[in-house]
């Protein structure tokens, strides 16, 4: 086996603040926040002077984690396209819920906008898509049983 199990997704937002915010109004448990820099920060990502906050939420079951970071330096001025959910290399996160209409007015709070709409599908889930913080595309699906 090459893979024990995915570890994170990672996103760079803007505003720390306000991404964590969002990410435990949607029910996630902060599991912790540094300032991370240095030479290994610097090979690992291919850049010079590297230096940025970060803060990793994590599922109520641990299974799953979301890093969120934000770079001081170096400074960019390029950012993610806001473009369509079937764009080719567009990510989205996706997380169970226990209602999906209560998370979505709790989300829109934070600035969370609908995609499309909620979606049923048979007797199995409601399904919709949300642009949270910087763009990001979050799924909520909602089991029917």
């Amino acid at each position: 086996m090459t893979v024990h199990r995915m570890d994170h997704a990672g996103i760079v937002v803007e505003d720390l603040a306000a991404a964590v915010a969002f990410f435990v109004e949607l029910g996630l448990e902060p599991e912790g926040e540094a300032t991370v820099g240095g030479p290994w920060a610097d090979d690992l990502l291919g850049l010079d002077g590297v230096r940025a906050d970060i803060a990793v939420v994590r599922t109520p079951d641990g299974h799953s984690r979301v890093e969120l970071s934000t770079f001081r330096s170096p400074v960019t001025t390029d950012t993610a396209p806001r473009a369509a959910v079937t764009t080719p290399g567009i990510p989205r996160l996706t997380f169970v819920v226990d209602d999906v209409e209560d998370v979505l007015d709790r989300l829109r709070g934070h600035g969370a906008e609908l995609v499309g709409t909620v979606a049923r599908y048979e007797d199995i889930y409601r399904y919709c898509y949300v642009r949270g913080p910087e763009g990001i595309i979050i799924g909520l699906v909602e089991e029917l049983h």
